[in-house]
C-alpha cells in the first residue's frame, strides 16, 4: 500500500517506553497532522496505540517510520498516515459498532477501539488472526473481537454496522458488506485491480438505503483475498 512518503526518521531500535512515546508523537505531528488529518480523537488514538507491538521484532526499529511494514503471510501493516486517514474518513463515534475486514496485525482495530464501542474484525489468514487477537488482548483491547474467515461475507451475526473499514483491496465492493452497513453508516474501502493503483472510496448509505460513493485518493493495498468456493 502506498501514499506520498517522507524520508524515514531515526529508528527506535532497543528503545524504551519513553522513546517509543516520543517516536509516536513525532509520527503524529509530522506524518499525520501536517498532512491534514485533524480529528482530535483520531490523533489521540494514534499517539496512544503502540504500533511497535503490532510488528515483528525485526521491524520494531522501523515501527514509527512513514511506511507500511511486512507482518508475514504476504501481508503488511499499513502506513500510519493511511490508518489515520481511513479512521477519520469513517467518522467513528463512541457508540458505534465497527466491522473491519482484514485484521492483519490488529493495529487498525486498536486505533478504532480507542474511539468506538466495539470492533469486529475478520482476517482470512488464521495465523495472523490468532497473533493479532493475542496482541490486542495483551494490550487490554477487550472491545475487539477477531475471527478467521472470509471477509467478503462480512459478519452477519453482528450486523448492521455503523462503520465498515476494509484494509485490503477488492476488485469490487462485496454486496454482503453493503447490505450489512447500517442506514446512516459509512464504509471506507480501497477498490481496484491487483498490481494497479486503486481508489480509496467512502460509501455512505442514507436512511432510505441508497448508497453514494466518493473517491478520496489513489492508493495501493494488498488484494482482499477470499476462500475458494
Amino acid at each position: 500500500m502506498f501514499s506520498l512518503l517522507c524520508a524515514p526518521e531515526a529508528g527506535a531500535a532497543g528503545a524504551g517506553s519513553d522513546d517509543y512515546a516520543s517516536a509516536r508523537a513525532r509520527m503524529v505531528s509530522r506524518q499525520i497532522a501536517e498532512r491534514g488529518v485533524s480529528d482530535e480523537r483520531v490523533l489521540a488514538a494514534m499517539r496512544k496505540v503502540p504500533r511497535h507491538e503490532f510488528v515483528p521484532d525485526s521491524e520494531k526499529r522501523s515501527a514509527y517510520h512513514d511506511t507500511p511494514l511486512p507482518i508475514g503471510e504476504g501481508q503488511t501493516i499499513s502506513q500510519p498516515y493511511i490508518v489515520a486517514l481511513m479512521t477519520e474518513l469513517a467518522r467513528p463515534a463512541g457508540n458505534h459498532r465497527v466491522l473491519e475486514v482484514g485484521t492483519g496485525s490488529g493495529y487498525q482495530a486498536a486505533v478504532l477501539a480507542e474511539i468506538v464501542e466495539h470492533v469486529y474484525s475478520i482476517e482470512i489468514e488464521s495465523t495472523l488472526a490468532q497473533r493479532a487477537s493475542e496482541v490486542l488482548q495483551k494490550l487490554g483491547y477487550n472491545n475487539v473481537t477477531v475471527r478467521a474467515g472470509d471477509g467478503y461475507a462480512g459478519w452477519p451475526e453482528y450486523a448492521p454496522f455503523d462503520v465498515i473499514i476494509i484494509t485490503a483491496a477488492p476488485d469490487h465492493i462485496p454486496q454482503p458488506l453493503i447490505e450489512q452497513l447500517k442506514p446512516g453508516g459509512r464504509m471506507v474501502v480501497p477498490v481496484g485491480p491487483i498490481a494497479a493503483t486503486q481508489q480509496l472510496r467512502v460509501l455512505e448509505k442514507n436512511a432510505a438505503g441508497k448508497v453514494t460513493s466518493t473517491v478520496v485518493a489513489p492508493v495501493r493495498f494488498v488484494p482482499l483475498r477470499r476462500r475458494p468456493d
